[in-house]
């Protein structure tokens, strides 16, 4: 999970995910599989949050990308109609900003969200889901209290406000499970011949094994509005959260 390497793609995002221009070779490109580049900031999707889109620009021209496929290698997918670069070809990469950066802010408000509900009711997440801006976090909470929306809106708030350190760091499997609590959805999701596991830090609030993009402080994300909280069985509790710009 979440290593710099992916088959032969250096992910620049894992690594910087301020990262949003920077250079790079053609490794492989194909119309129906996709285009693989030899270092690359656009991330592939997972952990419930999206891929990114962007362009690549080579020799006067410009190939939209509209989405990622993961398999060996990250595998860029070009919109429809769209040149594709030969092999070889070195090429500029950028991401788009605004997109990437409201996922950065939308994933780093689910783990302040998760870490509180952790903290204060003893939820695990069973499940969640992210758009630029929006997200639903599910969890198991079998008892929910009558003031459980607005206190949670209020405790999520607080450690925003906190300015809190987000911080991320990739440690051998054994010591990563060795952490308390290092795992906060219901099943370990870990793939059991991964031998090393990212982990992100909301230093004093959240610690769990991720693979995807952040902000690299709290105060960064914004205020969150919980805008929902739903039923989804007995004891299963969703939370929608929107940010509010």
């Amino acid at each position: 999970m979440g290593v710099t390497q992916h088959g032969r793609t250096h992910r620049l995002d894992l690594a910087d995910p301020t990262v949003r221009e920077w250079t790079c070779t053609v490794l492989h490109a194909d119309a129906e599989q996709g285009i693989v580049l030899d270092r690359s900031a656009f991330y592939p999707g997972g952990g419930g949050q999206p891929p990114d889109h962007g362009v690549l620009l080579w020799q006067g021209v410009q190939t939209r990308i509209v989405g990622t496929r993961k398999g060996d290698d990250p595998y860029l997918i070009p919109a429809e109609g769209d040149p594709l670069p030969p092999v070889g070809t070195a090429v500029v990469g950028a991401v788009e900003d605004e997109r990437r950066t409201r996922l950065m802010r939308t994933h780093s408000g689910l783990h302040v969200l998760c870490g509180v509900v952790f903290r204060d009711f003893g939820a695990l997440v069973t499940g969640n889901s992210m758009e630029p801006g929006e997200a639903r976090m599910d969890f198991n909470l079998p008892e929910v209290p009558p003031d459980f929306k607005s206190r949670i809106e209020e405790l999520v708030n607080a450690e925003v406000a906190a300015d809190r350190s987000v911080a991320t760091r990739v440690l051998p499997r054994t010591e990563a499970l060795a952490l308390p609590d290092i795992i906060r959805t219901q099943s370990n999701l870990i793939p059991p011949d991964e031998q090393e596991v990212r982990i992100v830090d909301i230093v004093g609030l959240d610690v769990q094994a991720d693979g995807g993009t952040h902000v690299a402080s709290t105060a960064q994300i914004g205020k969150v509005q919980v805008v929902k909280v739903e039923s989804k069985g007995r004891a299963n509790r969703r939370v929608r959260v929107r940010l509010v710009d």
